[in-house]
């Protein structure tokens, strides 16, 4: 058997494992990643956002074991997902009638669950690559991509969100995407761990990178174009209706009263834009209101777009299906409008029920798979024509991803999209949802208009300003202009394939340079 002098001496003296003691650290990082919600909207401190995973960096520096690293990246995430997603508490306990007790254990099981991320990230950060930050910066993207497609993806809270209007790093988005926001932000933070180390060439590397950020701020390059059409005059409609009547049979008339209202003095606008599922019913059943809407918007030369679950009864086969398909969809009727889309990024449990073929298994969940669930629109839609315009749509969460969102939007003038963030109350939930929607509209060079039910409902640019905002839980209408512009941004051309390629290149050469790091000589 062959040892090194390395290992011989750690087999003869075997040390105690340095740095902190580990509950000590593990409460370090816990609350390392629950300061992180305070980088973000409502909060806006971004440069806790640089300060949080600094903090994780430096715990895992220290020689330690693959267990211990793997404890301090668990702690963090979790600590992350429970304070930063608590939001799911409201929508948990106050709306889906769940004790408090055990909506808590709920959050912190996601936690825990969500968590397995940073854990994944430390392991591998202390066992398979260098310990330096190009390699963390790397491992950090990569589980940030994860969260968009692993188990259908849940693609919140990510590093660059902190910086949606921060320009001099946000510039970056409309090249590469969030991720490349998110690669700088924490290469930055855990270059300046190293410079306090005394260890300052990785900041060469992020400086360079952040001159190359503030120069295109500075620069402001303009990767889409106006279309060289007028302005297109907009209403958006804000209904206000509570979410535990929303969907009751009884108040479905009075939610339609609500809309029409609303929209009785914005008939002759370019636009009428109402939110997801403003019609509480499905086409089949509000024929009738649906034909006194359109008549209305077409005596007006008015394009009405609305939610509405889309119930599919052309598809419906009794032979091998137990109901239609049906969709939660955005339709365009009225004058010079046509188009349906329907959502392709579901809500578990919420719109759908995963692995529904196994729920028998369970004693409380036995049945469950007969519960109707929304069928997933194609991946290959056309855009909503309206005016003269390609128009493209994302419907609640789903433009939290972005690469759907980026694929929705090639060919199209301009964007919308519409949710019910009702579920999440007063909490953080709908301001961080925003956010995410005005770094959609900087990627795609697009204008978005943003329609909700309670709120926030926005118009933002092609920068990601807000240019008109409605306020929260109030009913009303938001009227305003929105441009249509031409062209791609290299976001739109390619995707995160640069930034992914990029991340595979730093891991491979980092694992490589860790397996050629002499370990002393071996003796016999």
């Amino acid at each position: 058997m062959r040892l090194s002098t390395v290992d011989l001496q750690k087999r003869l003296n075997p040390e105690k494992p340095k740095g902190l003691p580990m509950g000590l650290t593990i409460l370090i990082a816990w609350l390392a990643g629950a300061i992180f919600i305070f980088a973000l909207a409502p909060y806006g401190i971004w440069p806790v956002a640089l300060v949080s995973p600094a903090i994780l960096y430096a715990l895992l520096m220290p020689e330690m074991t693959g267990r211990r690293a793997f404890i301090i990246g668990q702690a963090y995430g979790t600590g992350l997902w429970c304070v930063g997603a608590f939001w799911l508490y409201t929508s948990i306990h106050v709306y889906g009638a769940t004790p408090a007790w055990l909506a808590l254990i709920m959050i912190a099981l996601m936690g825990l669950g969500m968590g397995l991320f940073h854990g994944l990230l430390a392991l591998v950060f202390n066992r398979m690559v260098g310990k330096q930050p190009l390699a963390f910066a790397a491992l950090w993207v990569l589980q940030e991509w994860m969260k968009t497609w692993l188990f259908t993806g849940f693609p919140w809270l990510f590093v660059g969100y902190a910086f949606t209007e921060q320009y001099w790093l946000s510039s970056l988005a409309p090249v590469a995407g969030v991720f490349a926001v998110s690669f700088v932000a924490i290469l930055l933070a855990a270059s300046t761990v190293e410079l306090l180390r005394r260890r300052g060439g990785y900041m060469v590397v992020t400086a360079a990178l952040l001159v190359v950020s503030v120069s295109l701020w500075l620069i402001n390059p303009q990767w889409t174009k106006p279309k060289g059409t007028p302005d297109l005059s907009v209403s958006l409609i804000q209904g206000n209706i509570p979410q535990d009547l929303k969907w009751l049979t009884e108040y479905q008339v009075e939610t339609l009263k609500i809309y029409a209202t609303l929209t009785r003095t914005e008939w002759g606008r370019d636009i009428v834009l109402w939110p997801e599922s403003s019609i509480p019913m499905f086409q089949t059943e509000a024929v009738g209101f649906i034909n006194e809407m359109v008549k209305m918007a077409k005596e007006t030369d008015t394009t009405w777009v609305t939610g509405i679950p889309y119930k599919d009864e052309a598809a419906f086969d009794a032979s091998t299906d137990k109901y239609p398909p049906f969709y939660n969809s955005v339709v365009a009727l009225g004058a010079q409008a046509e188009g349906l889309y329907k959502k392709q990024r579901l809500v578990p449990f919420g719109e759908y029920i995963p692995f529904e073929g196994l729920l028998d298994i369970l004693p409380n969940l036995a049945g469950s798979q007969d519960i109707m669930s929304y069928s997933r629109g194609s991946d290959q839609q056309s855009p909503l024509r309206v005016r003269g315009h390609n128009l493209g749509a994302a419907i609640c969460y789903e433009v939290a991803y972005p690469d759907t969102t980026r694929k929705n939007a090639i060919g199209t003038d301009f964007l919308l999209t519409i949710s019910n963030d009702a579920w999440f109350g007063t909490s953080a939930g709908p301001l961080q949802h925003l956010q995410m929607v005005q770094m959609r509209a900087l990627e795609n060079g697009r204008w978005f208009m943003r329609a909700t039910n309670t709120g926030v409902t926005a118009i933002i640019d092609h920068k990601g300003r807000i240019v008109e905002r409605a306020p929260q839980f109030e009913r009303t209408v938001l009227r305003g202009d929105v441009q249509a512009r031409v062209g791609n941004t290299p976001f739109m051309r390619f995707g995160n394939y640069p930034i992914l390629l990029i991340i595979a290149l730093l891991l491979l050469l980092s694992y490589l340079g860790k397996r050629e790091t002499p370990r002393g000589r071996s003796i016999s």
